[in-house]
């Protein structure tokens, strides 16, 4: 079933997170903190919209460079998900050519505090944590014939990267619903 994000108010603090990567380590929000933008995107790898869009996502990667740091978040219940769990997400980004870290939230403690409802799910920050866009990656969805391009978020970064402000006309993602585990899911 589809979801929509909660549209997390402008201007909030990035919450902080430490998460293991899929590829080893881990990845705090600190480790972010030498870019003029920050990209926290939720995704999963079963999740058709997710699929739909993540060569786009990976060439919006590719595009941006270090004037970007980003980070991908699953934080699906891959107990009752299993292509949610670190093989399969692996194999996603691989697939994917994702060259940025993909981290699991493992206690989904990290998407209850974004305020993260489905995936994909943005959050860009700037270069002080301060949210400046929540919304859609663009209007492209897996029934649609609107090209994947990633205009929506592409614009945000633009207008982050450019230090003009970010439009507030931000329309909301919309996605699978995060697989809370049970008895997890946020009130």
């Amino acid at each position: 079933m589809a979801a929509n994000s909660f549209m997390v108010p402008l201007g909030s603090p990035a919450p902080d997170f430490h998460l293991t990567a899929i590829s080893g380590g881990s990845v705090s929000l600190a480790d972010l903190k030498d870019s003029p933008a920050i990209l926290v995107a939720f995704l999963s790898n079963h999740c058709p919209y997710v699929r739909h869009i993540e060569q786009g996502l990976s060439a919006l990667a590719a595009d941006y460079g270090a004037m970007l740091s980003m980070v991908a978040i699953c934080s699906n219940d891959s107990v009752n998900y299993p292509d949610d769990d670190p093989t399969h997400l692996a194999e996603q980004a691989k697939r994917a050519h994702f060259t940025f870290p993909y981290l699991l939230d493992d206690t989904q403690e990290t998407a209850k505090a974004y305020r993260a409802a489905c995936t994909p799910d943005f959050f860009l920050y700037d270069a002080a944590f301060r949210l400046a866009y929540r919304g859609e990656f663009d209007g492209a969805r897996p029934r649609n014939s609107v090209p994947v391009t990633g205009s929506s978020l592409r614009a945000a970064i633009d207008a982050l990267l450019a230090g003009e402000p970010v439009s507030e006309e931000q329309n909301p993602s919309l996605g699978c619903g995060i697989k809370w585990k049970p008895g997890n899911a946020p009130v």
